[in-house]
C-alpha cells in the first residue's frame, strides 16, 4: 500500500485531510518525524492561520528541510491553503513581510475584494497541461482564505539542488478585484489555495490525480 504523511507542525485542520487520503486508499500518518516524512510516497503540508506563524512553526520542527529534501529526491509534496502560501517567496500580513520557502516566486498579500475572507465554492481556470486538475477543470472547489499570491514566477532551483527542468502549471481564480494562484504544479511540487479535502468529488479526483504522480 502506498503511503502519505500529513506533516504535523501544529498548523492545519489535519483530520479531514487524513480521512480524505485514507479514502483514496493510502496508508496515512500524522507526524513530524523527518525520516518518515521524507520516505513516504507523498507528503502533505497543511496550514491555517497567519503566514509568519506557520513558517515559524514549520522551521521549529525542521519541516522546511524535509520539504527541500523530498523535492531534491523528486518525491511529491502537496501544500494546501497556507501550506501553499508558504511555498512562495514571502507573505505580507498587516504590512509586515515574512520570508517563505522561496519555491514559488511571488508575494502573498491580502485579497482585494469587498468581502474578505473568500469563503465558499468557486470555479478555477486550469492550464491545458495540468495534472492535478485533469478531469475537474470545470468543477468548483472550496476556499477559505484572506490572502493569496497574484503571481507565480518560476524559481531557479539549482542553488537548492532541485531539478529545474519542469515547466510550471498555474491554475487561477478570480475573486473581487484579485486574480490569484489557486493551484501550482512544477515537478514534484504541487500546491492548492483551496481545500481539496473539503471539495467533495472534485477534491477527491484531484487527490487521486496527485497520488497517480507517486508512480
Amino acid at each position: 500500500m502506498r503511503s502519505a504523511v500529513v506533516f504535523d507542525y501544529g498548523f492545519g485542520n489535519v483530520r479531514s485531510m487524513m480521512r480524505a487520503l485514507s479514502n483514496c486508499g493510502l496508508d496515512v500518518a500524522l507526524t513530524s518525524d523527518h525520516g518518515q516524512a521524507i520516505e513516504a510516497d507523498g507528503l502533505v503540508v497543511p496550514g491555517v492561520g497567519a503566514f509568519a506563524a506557520c513558517m515559524e512553526g514549520l522551521r521549529a520542527v525542521g519541516g522546511d528541510r524535509v520539504i527541500i529534501e523530498r523535492l531534491r529526491k523528486g518525491r511529491p509534496v502537496l501544500g494546501v491553503c497556507v501550506g501553499e502560501q508558504i511555498m512562495f517567496t514571502q507573505g505580507r500580513e498587516n504590512g509586515e513581510p515574512s520570508e517563505g520557502l522561496g519555491l514559488i516566486g511571488g508575494s502573498v498579500d491580502r485579497l482585494d475584494a469587498d468581502v474578505v475572507p473568500h469563503m465558499g465554492w468557486d470555479t478555477v481556470a486550469a492550464p491545458e497541461n495540468s495534472v492535478l486538475m485533469r478531469g475537474v477543470e470545470g468543477e468548483r472547489f472550496y476556499f477559505v482564505h484572506s490572502y493569496a499570491s497574484s503571481t507565480a514566477d518560476p524559481v531557479d532551483f539549482s542553488g537548492m539542488g532541485i531539478s529545474s527542468h519542469d515547466d510550471a502549471q498555474v491554475t487561477w481564480c478570480d475573486y473581487g478585484r484579485s486574480r490569484f494562484v489557486a493551484a501550482y504544479e512544477r515537478g514534484p511540487l504541487s500546491a492548492t489555495q483551496f481545500h481539496p479535502e473539503k471539495s467533495a468529488g472534485a477534491g477527491e479526483r484531484l487527490l487521486r490525480n496527485w497520488i497517480a504522480t507517486f508512480e
